[in-house]
């Protein structure tokens, strides 16, 4: 026997395998494993809908205060300002400070500006409304994705289903607490609005009604921690959430918690402004429609950071933390179908799935050891090699094993066996034609390469284009089946020929092909 640089390529292959595979395998509490997906492990099932007529909306009242800033910041007198689901309309009161918002408009995409005298008026056009509305499913996608990472959920499936669809899939969730946490999480709109309180009008708002405060260009809100308090505010926000850069949990000096949050320098410059001008005053912290706080406002507050408290548990405020951070959705979702998959189900499908995967690795070694001989039991090896480098390898990137990518790993183990059946296929034609050992071993491989390739690059190039353009479990089949078509092609080229090369010399002394080919003569 003689080494080569095959068998030792093999060898370090196979201690990688059982290495990186053992954490999954043992389930320890150390290293890195693979996630069991939802059909395995249990979990929740969610397909939301995305509001997308409130994502114009949005916008259009965030222009509104863009314009309501740019106008205070420049000294324009402006009157009327006035917003609803389609257009902002307002008017300048000195004709000579009208060419002032011709720049302004300028840098406003997708917008309509109408000018009669000192009138004006935006819309936008409907290609930007489709663009918007399109915008606010991929961010609500980005948004839920983000928060869920962060809520700590090991590899959850958030994919566009159909145009205006969200499919969320979250294994591990187990109780009834996880999912209300989860399901809270992900629709919560984490809309922060900076409000100013209209001091003026506040004290009659409990005998105002939306309508009367309509008029004078407010919103009646409630106080997040007693419904029964009211604050009359400016419908136009001072700045809202898309401006925040950071939220964080922390702890004020009576040690309950909070939500410190960070301004871009934008935010920071319309805040500092705002405060600076509104001395005496109040301003309103709103989340998702709710006044939390309206502190006083007794200096300039520069530096582009404030605080949200209310009465929260830790809990709460971490998770409060985590959408604000995440970002707020442009567009409320809701819920249009929710189901559950008990752990119970996930432990019989991992059942069903073993019995197949080991039946059928079992039937597939007893055929390959008595129809090949030793040379089925040199496959063999490399197809245990095989399954130890794919757990290894989806161990190692913390890949997720769902029920089709258990079909996958059993699909491999065909694939692995298939290309040593047509090795072996070819080393016994060769054998029989009188080849010399040596020539049979490495002109069989050379005519097996060909058909092995092609046959393996087809299902991996198929593989690829199933996880480019599947969703979940779809994705786990593709890439079981990429790693373990790639582990096979080591395995079972580089591997098994490293074996034949080592032992040449004692198959050929033995001169008895029907032990180690199976065959006679």
């Amino acid at each position: 026997m003689k080494l080569n640089y095959r068998i030792v390529i093999f060898a370090l292959a196979i201690i990688f395998g059982i290495s990186f595979s053992l954490p999954s395998l043992t389930q320890s509490e150390t290293g890195k494993k693979i996630t069991l997906g939802l059909d395995l492990q249990g979990g929740l099932h969610m397909l939301l809908g995305v509001k997308t007529e409130e994502a114009t909306k949005s916008r259009i009242k965030s222009i509104t205060a863009s314009i309501k800033h740019f106008s205070d910041r420049n000294d324009i007198l402006i009157d009327g300002l006035k917003f609803d689901e389609n257009e902002i309309s307002f008017e300048v009161l000195d004709e000579d400070e009208l060419s002032k918002f011709d720049d302004f408009f300028k840098d406003i995409e997708g917008v309509v500006v109408l000018k009669n005298e000192t009138a004006i008026s935006l819309s936008l056009t409907q290609e930007e409304i489709i663009k918007t509305e399109k915008e606010a499913i991929s961010q609500a996608i980005e948004t839920i994705r983000n928060r869920l990472d962060q809520f700590g959920l090991s590899e959850p499936v958030v994919a566009k289903q159909g145009e205006e669809k969200i499919l969320v899939q979250l294994a591990g969730i187990k109780t009834q607490e996880e999912e209300q946490r989860a399901r809270e999480l992900i629709s919560r709109a984490a809309k922060l609005e900076l409000m100013a309180v209209d001091e003026d009008r506040n004290a009659r708002v409990y005998n105002m009604s939306d309508s009367d405060a309509a008029e004078y260009g407010d919103i009646i809100l409630a106080d997040a921690k007693d419904a029964s308090i009211k604050y009359l505010v400016r419908e136009i926000p001072i700045l809202d959430g898309g401006m925040l850069t950071d939220a964080s949990m922390g702890f004020d000096q009576n040690n309950r918690p909070l939500i410190n949050f960070k301004l871009n320098a934008e935010g920071a410059e319309i805040f500092g402004d705002f405060t600076g001008r509104s001395v005496g005053k109040r301003l309103a912290v709103v989340l998702d429609g709710k006044v939390y706080s309206a502190p006083n406002i007794n200096e300039r507050i520069g530096g582009g950071s404030g605080q949200i408290s209310g009465n929260y548990t830790v809990m709460e405020a971490k998770d409060l933390s985590i959408a604000l951070r995440s970002g707020a959705l442009l567009a409320p979702i809701y819920m249009m179908e929710k189901r559950s998959v008990g752990p119970s189900l996930g432990a019989d499908s991992i059942k069903a799935s073993l019995v197949a995967l080991i039946g059928g690795f079992v039937l597939v070694i007893i055929f390959m050891m008595v129809y090949y001989r030793l040379a089925g039991v040199i496959a063999n090896i490399a197809l245990i090699a095989n399954l130890f480098i794919l757990l290894a390898v989806m161990s190692l990137f913390g890949a997720t094993l769902t029920l089709p990518g258990m079909a996958g790993i059993v699909l491999t183990v065909g694939m692995a066996v298939d290309a040593n059946v047509i090795i072996s296929e070819r080393i016994r034609e060769l054998i029989y034609e009188g080849k010399s050992m040596h020539k049979a071993i490495e002109e069989g491989y050379a005519n097996a390469m060909r058909a092995i390739l092609d046959a393996n690059i087809t299902t991996l190039i198929a593989s690829v284009v199933l996880y480019a353009y599947g969703t979940g479990a779809i994705k786990g089949f593709a890439i079981t089946m990429s790693i373990g078509i790639l582990a096979s092609m080591l395995t079972a080229i580089l591997g098994t020929h490293g074996v034949y090369q080592m032992l040449e010399s004692r198959i050929t002394k033995s001169k008895n092909n029907k032990l180690w080919f199976g065959i006679k003569g």
